[in-house]
C-alpha cells in the first residue's frame, strides 16, 4: 500500500477499514503499522483513517493513535441512532461510535476528526439534525452527508432506499452543520465519506486558523 502511494504520488491519502476485524485489538496495530508504513515512505503525504470502531476498545484505539502520524482519524456513525438496528453490523451504534470518536479528539487533541451520516434511509429532518448536534458534543470537526443508494436489489441483504432527498435540503444541513461548528462539511446526493477528503481538510485548517467556519 505504501508503494502504491509513492508510485501514485499522492497529496492525501484516505486509508479505509471495510471491514469489522476479528483480532484481539479489534486490527488496531495493523491499522497503526499501516499509516506507519505509508508516511516513512513519503513523510509529505497528510494521512486519513477511516477507522472502525475497534469494538468499542480504548486500549485498542489508544494504542492506535499513540504517536502514529494522522492528520484526519475518522469513523463514520452510519446513520441517526433510531435506525441503527436496521442498517448497522448488531456490535455497532450510533453510542458506541460517538465514544470512539469523542474519546479520539481526548486522546489526540490535535488530530481533526471526522464521521458520516448516510440519509435516504427512513430518518427525519430534524433527525438528521439532532445528530449533527450530537456529533457536535463529541468535538467532531469534519462532516460529510450523502444520499444512500442500495448496492442491489432491495430484500433480505440491502435495504431500500426510502427517499432520495433533493439537494436544496442538503444545502440547508450544510449551513446548519456550519452554524453548529463543524470546521468542514460536504453534504449532497453524491457525496460519500471519503468525497474530496484532502480539499475537506484544507477546509477546516482554513476555518481553524480563522477560527470560523469558512463557507462558500
Amino acid at each position: 500500500m505504501a508503494a502504491a502511494v509513492e508510485r501514485m504520488d499522492l497529496a492525501h491519502v484516505v486509508i479505509t477499514v471495510v471491514n469489522r476485524d476479528d483480532l484481539t485489538d479489534g486490527g488496531a496495530d495493523h491499522y497503526k503499522r499501516c499509516v506507519e508504513a505509508v508516511h516513512a515512505r513519503r513523510p509529505d503525504v497528510t494521512i486519513e483513517l477511516l477507522s472502525s470502531d475497534l469494538q468499542g476498545s480504548d486500549s485498542a484505539l489508544r494504542h492506535l493513535l499513540d504517536g502514529v502520524p494522522l492528520a484526519v482519524f475518522a469513523h463514520n456513525v452510519e446513520c441517526v441512532p433510531r435506525l441503527d438496528r436496521w442498517v448497522r453490523d448488531p456490535r455497532a451504534s450510533f453510542e458506541q461510535s460517538l465514544h470512539v470518536l469523542r474519546r479520539a479528539k481526548a486522546l489526540r487533541p490535535d488530530l481533526w476528526t471526522k464521521s458520516s451520516i448516510m440519509v435516504g434511509l427512513g430518518e427525519t429532518d430534524n433527525e438528521v439534525t439532532a445528530a449533527m448536534q450530537r456529533l457536535r458534543d463529541a468535538e467532531v470537526d469534519m462532516l460529510t452527508l450523502g444520499q444512500y443508494l442500495s448496492p442491489g436489489q432491495a430484500g433480505e441483504w440491502f435495504l431500500p432506499v426510502e427517499r432520495f432527498v433533493p439537494p436544496e435540503q442538503f444545502a440547508a444541513w450544510r449551513v446548519e452543520a456550519g452554524l453548529l461548528g463543524f470546521r468542514a462539511i460536504a453534504a449532497g446526493p453524491l457525496v460519500r465519506s471519503s468525497y474530496r477528503a484532502g480539499f475537506l481538510l484544507d477546509e477546516a485548517r482554513r476555518c481553524g486558523q480563522d477560527d470560523r467556519w469558512a463557507s462558500e
